[in-house]
C-alpha cells in the first residue's frame, strides 16, 4: 500500500513572480520618469532664486514657464508627480531657515507644502487642452496659493510669486489687487513665455512657415505687455502729516533657538539703548521723536507679573520723554495661554492700550491636537503654553499718531494685514523677533513682504526687530533705512502718515476669489470637454 501523496507548495520563484513583475514595472517607471522628475527639481530649485536673499526676480517667470513646459504630453497622474517633485526642492531651500529647529521640520513643512504644487501640477494638465491654456493656468497658481495661504491651520503663504516681486515691474499691481494679482501677473508672463517656446519648437520642423511664427511672436509680445503693465499703474506717496520716529533694535545674546539668554537680558539691551537715545536727545545729537518702537519680546519678561521688568521700562518712557510701543509676552486669560502683544507705553500714566497677535505660529507658538502630538513628538513640550488668538486688529494711538501693529509672520497674511489698514492705520508697524533664524536669509524675506505691503496699501512700514533687520519702508516700496543683523543700533526717520486707501483695500479678496474661482472653473470646463468628446468615441465605435 503506498502512502498518500501530499501537494507540494507553490514553488517559492512562482509565488513571487508577481511581486518581481511589479518591480520591474517600478523601475522601468522610474528610468522613464527621472529625465522630466530631475528637470522638475532643478527648475524648482531654481525658482528660489527670485527670492531673498538673492533677489533674481525673473527666476519667478522662467519657474513658471519650466513647470507650464514640463506639464506637455503629461497624464493627470504624471503632472501631479512633476509638481510635487518641482516643489520640494523649492521648499526645502527657501525654508531651510527653519533647520535651526531641526531638519525634520524643513522636510516635513517642505512636502506639506508640495503637495499643494503637486495639485497645481495635476490642473495644469487638465487645462493644457482648453484654448488660451496660459490665462487658465495662471488663474490656477493663484488658486494654489489662495489655498496654501488658509490650509491647514490657517495656512502658510511662504514662497508665494508675489514676494519674490517686491521690487520688480509687477510690484505696482499690489496696489490694484494686492499679492494675488501680482501673482497672477507673474504666472501670466510666465505662462505667456512657454507657449512662445513651444511655438518656437513647432517651427523647428517648419522653418519657412511664417503663419505658423505668429501664435509663438503674439504670446511672447503678450508676455512682455504683462511684464511691464504694473509700470503704468501710479503708487501714491502724497502725504500732509508726518511723524518723528524712533526704532529701538536692542539686540540679543545669540542667534538660534536659545537668542534668550539670561532672565532680563533683552529687555536690558532695550532699556540701555533707550536711555542712550535719551542722552542723545538731551545732547542735541538727534532730535527727539513723537514716538519709540520697541520690537517683538523686547521684554523677555512680563512686566504685569514682574515688577523689575514694569520699573524699567518705565524708567526708559520716562526718560526718552515720549511714548514707547514695547513687545512683550503677557499671562493669557488662562493658565494654559500667553499672549504676544505690543503695548503702548505712555510716560505719564504707564501701559495703556495694546495689540494681541491674532495668528500665532502653528507649532511654533502653539500646538494644534496637543494632547496626542505630544505623545509622540516629545519636542513640542518645549512650548509648554499655547498663544492665545487676539481678536482684533492692531489700530493704536500712539502718540500723534495711529498706527497698525502687525506682529512678524502676520505680515505675510493680506487679511491681517488689509484690516489693519481699513480700520484706520495711517502706518504701519511690524514688531518682529527674528533672532531664531538670524543670518539665515529669513529675516530678508519677511522684510521683502514689508515692502510689497508698502505698495499695496500707499503705507509707510516700520520693521522693529529685535536682533535685525529693522527698516523704514516708504510707501512705494524703496527701503530708506535698515539695521544690520545682531547689533545694538537706533533708527530715526521722519513717516508720512496717510488716510488715502488703495483700490486693493476697496476690493480686498474679490481679485483672488475670482481669479481662483476662473481657475477651478476651467478645470471643470476640461473635464465636461473631456467626457464629451469620449462619449463621441465611444458612440462611433459602436
Amino acid at each position: 500500500m503506498t502512502a498518500p501523496t501530499t501537494p507540494e507548495p507553490e514553488s517559492e520563484p512562482e509565488a513571487s513572480a508577481p511581486r518581481a513583475s511589479r518591480r520591474k514595472r517600478f523601475a522601468a517607471l522610474a528610468r522613464r520618469s527621472a529625465p522630466s522628475t530631475a528637470v522638475a527639481a532643478l527648475s524648482g530649485a531654481a525658482l528660489n532664486l527670485a527670492f531673498p536673499p538673492y533677489d533674481v526676480w525673473p527666476m519667478s517667470i522662467v519657474g513658471v514657464a519650466a513647470l507650464s513646459l514640463l506639464m506637455r504630453g503629461r497624464t493627470v497622474r504624471q503632472g501631479a508627480w512633476l509638481g510635487f517633485a518641482f516643489g520640494v526642492p523649492f521648499f526645502m531651500w527657501l525654508l531651510s531657515w527653519l533647520d535651526v529647529v531641526g531638519w525634520d521640520a524643513v522636510i516635513g513643512l517642505s512636502v506639506a507644502e508640495a503637495a499643494f504644487l503637486a495639485a497645481l501640477g495635476a490642473a495644469l494638465v487638465v487645462t493644457r487642452r482648453l484654448p488660451l491654456w496660459p490665462l487658465w493656468a495662471a488663474a490656477l497658481w493663484v488658486t494654489e496659493e489662495l489655498a496654501r495661504d488658509r490650509l491647514p491651520f490657517g495656512g502658510f503663504p511662504w514662497g508665494r510669486l508675489a514676494f519674490a516681486n517686491t521690487g520688480s515691474p509687477f510690484t505696482p499691481l499690489a496696489a490694484l489687487g494686492g499679492a494675488p494679482l501680482v501673482t497672477f501677473a507673474v504666472a501670466l508672463s510666465g505662462t505667456l513665455l512657454a507657449a512662445a517656446a513651444v511655438a518656437a519648437a513647432r517651427l523647428r520642423t517648419a522653418p519657412r512657415d511664417l503663419r505658423g511664427a505668429l501664435p509663438g511672436a503674439g504670446a511672447l509680445l503678450l508676455s512682455a505687455a504683462v511684464l511691464g503693465s504694473g509700470l503704468l499703474v501710479p503708487v501714491h506717496t502724497n502725504a500732509t502729516d508726518h511723524v518723528k520716529i524712533a526704532v529701538v533694535q536692542g539686540n540679543v545674546q545669540q542667534p538660534g533657538l536659545h537668542f534668550l539668554g539670561r532672565p532680563m537680558m533683552i529687555l536690558d539691551n532695550h532699556v540701555q539703548a533707550t536711555l542712550k537715545l535719551a542722552a542723545d536727545i538731551r545732547a542735541g545729537r538727534v532730535p527727539k521723536p513723537d514716538l519709540v518702537l520697541w520690537p517683538e519680546n523686547s521684554s523677555d519678561l512680563d512686566p504685569f507679573s514682574n515688577p523689575a521688568a514694569y520699573d524699567k521700562i518705565t524708567s526708559a518712557v520716562q526718560a526718552v520723554g515720549v511714548p514707547v510701543l514695547v513687545g512683550a509676552l503677557v499671562d493669557g486669560p488662562d493658565a494654559t495661554h500667553v499672549q504676544n502683544e505690543g503695548i503702548v507705553w505712555d510716560p505719564q500714566t504707564g501701559p495703556g492700550a495694546h495689540y494681541t497677535k491674532q495668528h500665532p505660529v502653528p507649532f511654533g507658538e502653539y500646538v494644534p491636537f496637543r494632547k496626542e502630538l505630544t505623545k509622540v513628538i516629545s519636542r513640542l513640550d518645549e512650548i509648554p503654553r499655547d498663544f492665545y488668538h487676539g481678536k482684533g486688529t492692531g489700530v493704536l494711538q500712539i502718540g500723534p499718531a495711529r498706527l497698525g501693529d502687525v506682529i512678524c509672520f502676520e505680515v505675510a497674511y493680506d487679511s491681517i494685514v488689509r484690516d489693519t489698514v481699513n480700520a484706520g492705520a495711517r502706518a504701519i508697524v511690524v514688531q518682529t523677533n527674528n533672532a531664531t533664524y538670524g543670518r539665515t536669509g529669513q529675516p530678508e524675506q519677511q522684510l521683502a513682504m514689508s515692502k510689497l505691503r508698502a505698495v499695496e496699501h500707499g503705507r509707510a512700514v516700520v520693521t522693529a526687530a529685535t536682533s535685525g533687520i529693522s527698516a523704514i519702508v516708504a510707501p512705494n516700496g524703496k527701503i530708506e533705512q535698515r539695521s544690520k543683523e545682531f547689533t545694538q543700533q537706533v533708527l530715526s526717520a521722519d513717516i508720512p502718515l496717510r488716510d488715502e486707501i488703495t483700490v486693493a483695500d476697496r476690493v480686498g479678496t474679490v481679485p483672488e476669489w475670482t481669479l481662483a474661482m476662473v481657475g477651478l472653473l476651467s478645470c471643470a470646463a476640461a473635464f465636461a470637454l473631456g467626457r464629451r468628446d469620449r462619449t463621441r468615441m465611444a458612440n462611433k465605435g459602436q
